[in-house]
């Protein structure tokens, strides 16, 4: 049996998989808030206790970092080592990926009902890809096309530098380098990022805050609670964050196809990017993805869509792990 897992700041998601590299079939799925366990391997005893099956080969993406088979996350506070991994699971090897990279080797199992469109781009596009997904963090990824298939690379893309566009992004980055050292594009573009960017809004009195939401932000979840609101429309503070968080959104993935040349298309992953369909669909993004001078026209040719599908870097492990076991040992391998 297949063991793939999705290791976030929020959730780690471990499945097991039958069926083939292009065709990853998940048998049992369970979800562990990562925060209420001390590391992988906690997670992984309860999971093997709950569902014992031979585990034949494994892989698991992380949110943070990879180098030489470990991870210490930023977002969360452990240490994954893919060898001491592997000895628990009694195997030779395991496999550990920045979770970007199994996203990107996720979009290869995907259908087109996984997508939404936000842009069509150039009829017949090809070329490489690139993936940048906002969520707890923010992480980006690129694909290099080789032929008809694509070689998905990690990158820590999103601790870049925050570089702002306008008046209101440079005093946004002046308002944060009061609270952080080094003000990175996650800083503003996640979900702690946005309520970041609400926090902007209420310190420096560029938007009222009214007194309801000051206790619906005390007893929820603040970016759930701006992303609802601004989706309603009932907010003016959590409207024109949005706004904010949108536009500097769409720039990045600009950025981001520029620097990877996604002629063959820019993927928005996370888990923030499905809720806030709406607000991508508006003019916002796609103005601030082609604003780049001289090159709006390359930017104009690159498809952009959303993946709505929340188990896409399962599924990339789960590649992954088909494609490193032998495949005489996997039932319907390819």
């Amino acid at each position: 049996m297949i063991l793939a897992g999705d290791i976030g700041g929020t959730n780690t998601r471990l499945a097991f998989f039958e069926g083939s590299a292009q065709k990853p079939v998940a048998v049992v799925l369970e979800v562990y808030p990562s925060r209420n366990h001390k590391g992988l391997e906690e997670i992984l005893r309860i999971f093997l206790a709950a569902h014992r099956q031979s585990v034949e080969s494994a892989a698991f993406g992380i949110a943070g970092p990879v180098k030489d088979g470990r991870c210490q996350t930023p977002n969360l506070p452990w240490n994954v080592d893919c060898s001491a991994v592997a000895q628990f699971l009694g195997l030779p090897s395991a496999g550990l990926l920045n979770d970007l990279e199994a996203n990107a080797h996720g979009i290869a199992v995907l259908s087109p009902n996984d997508f939404v469109t936000l842009s069509e781009g150039a009829p017949g596009a090809s070329g490489n890809r690139a993936l940048i997904s906002a969520g707890t963090g923010l992480g980006e990824a690129g694909l290099v096309a080789q032929g008809n298939d694509y070689r998905p690379y990690p990158s820590e893309g999103g601790h870049a530098d925050f570089a702002p566009r306008t008046e209101m992004e440079i005093a946004l980055l002046r308002h944060l380098l009061q609270v952080y050292d080094h003000v990175s594009y996650e800083r503003v573009l996640s979900g702690p990022g946005l309520y970041n960017i609400y926090q902007f809004l209420r310190d420096t009195r560029r938007a009222e805050e009214p007194p309801s939401l000051v206790e619906e932000l005390a007893q929820r979840d603040p970016p759930r609670v701006i992303s609802e609101h601004a989706l309603e429309g009932d907010s003016p503070i959590c409207a024109l964050a949005m706004e904010i968080f949108v536009s500097i959104y769409g720039a990045e993935a600009g950025n981001l196809a520029l620097r990877a040349a996604a002629t063959g298309g820019l993927y928005l992953g996370g888990g923030v990017a499905p809720k806030i369909l709406p607000k991508l669909k508006e003019p916002g993004f796609l103005k601030a993805f082609r604003a780049k001078g001289r090159l709006s026209g390359f930017l104009e040719a690159v498809p952009v869509r959303v993946i709505m599908n929340d188990q896409t870097a399962l599924l990339g492990a789960a590649r992954v792990a088909f494609l490193s076991c032998p495949q005489s040992r996997i039932a319907g391998a390819e």
